[in-house]
């Protein structure tokens, strides 16, 4: 698995920085002039009540939806303007509240369909550079498995997607987007769904990547996690951001303890 070398730390550069960020449907502003920073390192948080329009602007960093205006920039590439997958390349990957891996592969095979431009995808390369196409398929096999045993699934490397629990579902949408080694990783609601042994497994992995280099933003509603391992905090209500800082901060804030009626612990 790569290591990046920026480690976290309140002082670093931003690796991700919205200006001005909107999307509407029809007379519905979902997202309404977002702008903020991330910076290089940091396991930044993402929070905020029911319909706050946090998951339409992780669909809109992702280009999964068009941004109405607005600009992200990826370290020094803008992105709001490409597709999907070359935000992708580019480096900014993320997993979803509900897992969607390939349902009847393997759990190793839905990791090592993550790379891209993989030789062996043109049939000719099969024909004409087939050592070539054999030691790119043993680095990516010898790669995914390093991933599949930090993510604690080696037990079931071989098992369908389908037979696999909620939280095992979660750490391997973690998996995949680790084999990509992305500079920054958006999660959806990881710890949502799952039971609080494999929840505490996931944070640990999320907190021992972060300690790597790794970059996360993530949504979360389980609020002991975020006010415990994320810095800084972004809190969203009725599209807008209405807060950044940190944790101790977010506690004090009027507007954000009247968006969650105070239950904040």
């Amino acid at each position: 698995m790569a290591k990046h070398a920026v480690m976290a730390n309140k002082e670093s550069q931003p690796v991700l920085r919205l200006s001005g960020v909107s999307k509407s449907f029809g007379g519905f502003t979902a997202v309404d002039n977002v702008s903020f920073d991330l910076p290089n390192g940091a396991i930044g948080g993402l929070i905020g009540p029911n319909g706050a329009g946090k998951t339409t602007l992780f669909n809109t960093l992702a280009g999964m939806i068009e941004a109405d205006s607005g600009q992200v920039v990826l370290g020094e590439t803008p992105i709001h303007d490409l597709p999907p997958h070359q935000i992708f390349t580019a480096g900014l990957a993320r997993t979803f509240q509900i897992p969607r891996p390939f349902q009847e592969m393997t759990v190793l095979e839905n990791v090592m369909t993550v790379p891209a431009s993989q030789a062996g995808e043109q049939f000719w390369n099969n024909i004409l550079r087939p050592r070539k196409v054999a030691r790119e398929e043993q680095a990516n096999r010898e790669q995914a498995l390093s991933i599949i045993d930090f993510c604690d699934l080696t037990r079931v490397r071989g098992d369908a997607a389908a037979s696999l629990s909620g939280g095992q579902l979660k750490l391997l949408e973690l998996a995949r987007v680790l084999m990509a080694d992305p500079k920054v990783i958006l999660l959806d609601e990881p710890a949502a769904g799952i039971n609080p042994s494999l929840m505490v497994t996931l944070v640990d992995k999320i907190v021992e990547l972060n300690k790597r280099g790794y970059t996360f933003l993530i949504i979360e509603h389980n609020m002991e996690v975020v006010m415990s391992i994320c810095d800084p905090i972004m809190v969203m209500a009725q599209g807008k951001l209405i807060y950044r800082g940190d944790a101790e901060g977010a506690r004090r804030d009027p507007a954000v303890l009247d968006a969650y009626l105070g239950d904040l612990p």
